[in-house]
């Protein structure tokens, strides 16, 4: 049984009725809609995010309807914000499958990702679910402020250590902590509770985003090296931040040229990967990404003992120890 399999033991479920629920949540009377949601619907993720929900419910309550709502409002966000975001990066690869805009370009993933953004709405209000579209329209807001400010820092290439994690509390860590706030408001916790676990989902979704920084500077299962996609984007982050922080004023003007004019040059990518692990970009990184995890888990140690706190913990470790 792999490590995610232990971690959903208590609410697996709550996530096999999810699925059905998930998806009549998308479908639509249109042949093309549905085409590209099934295509979607086959290329789901790890569903992170509804664990995080149904077990941050389960620590406090016993799941029921509005706790499928929150489930299925945070996917159709997230699914939504996915295909948004590979169209303002350009990407064609998702998963490792390809991206809708690769599929059926630009404007019909617009359109797509417009779509399911209304339907989550729809979901909320249709349900009377309004406390729950509060907490989660928040954190929608959030990760496009997080974007535009990524996007206007890359330009100059003057992100700080605190602009990087001001970034990624909003693009990742708000959306996270959104889920875990929802899950426990679905079940009537009251507000200082609900709070107590945004906490922890903003502490786990900031560690989530390190790791997945970090990536860009290891080797790669499938091809044996780092990938440096981060840098191709000129996208700031972590280790490389931290080793520039740490670097002569020579060192430092050579990594930005390399990054700002031959950021598709694999060479000159190798160089500013080779200068980040040199400087100990990537040690500083998990020191960090492990002191975020430390703290989700300590917000989680003020709760009593059970099977959805066990998993909770676990999810931190997993989100810290993961290998893609």
């Amino acid at each position: 049984m792999s490590s995610l399999d232990l971690i959903k033991a208590p609410i697996i479920e709550e996530m096999r009725k999810f699925e059905p629920i998930f998806k009549s949540s998308m479908k639509s009377k249109h042949k093309l809609l549905n085409i590209i949601i099934n295509y979607i619907i086959r290329s789901k993720g790890k569903q992170l995010r509804p664990m995080v929900v149904f077990l941050s419910a389960r620590m406090q309550g016993k799941t029921n309807k509005s706790t499928y709502h929150a489930a299925a409002l945070i996917e159709l966000m997230h699914t939504a914000t996915l295909i948004h975001d590979d169209i303002v990066d350009e990407a064609f690869k998702r998963r490792g499958l390809f991206s809708i805009n690769a599929l059926w370009k630009n404007k019909v993933s617009v359109l797509v990702g417009d779509y399911l953004l209304a339907k989550g709405l729809l979901l909320a209000v249709d349900n009377d679910e309004f406390d729950l579209l509060r907490i989660v329209s928040l954190s929608v807001k959030e990760m496009s402020e997080g974007e535009l400010l990524q996007i206007e820092k890359s330009r100059k290439l003057d992100i700080s250590e605190e602009i990087y994690f001001e970034i990624i509390r909003k693009k990742t860590a708000s959306l996270i902590s959104s889920c875990a706030a929802i899950g426990a408001k679905s079940v009537g916790a009251d507000d200082d509770i609900v709070e107590k676990m945004k906490q922890f989902g903003e502490n786990l979704g900031i560690a989530f985003q390190i790791k997945d920084d970090i990536f860009d500077y290891q080797k790669n299962n499938i091809i044996g090296k780092p990938t440096g996609n981060d840098l191709k984007e000129q996208k700031l982050t972590l280790p490389v931040i931290y080793a520039l922080d740490n670097a002569t004023n020579s060192e430092k003007r050579k990594i930005i040229n390399n990054i700002k004019n031959h950021n598709k040059e694999t060479k000159k990518v190798r160089e500013v990967i080779d200068f980040a692990v040199k400087n100990k970009g990537l040690e500083y990184s998990t020191q960090k990404m492990n002191e975020y995890k430390n703290k989700a888990i300590e917000i989680l140690k003020e709760f009593p003992e059970s099977e959805a706190k066990i998993s909770l913990i676990k999810l931190s470790e997993f989100v810290a120890d993961r290998k893609k």
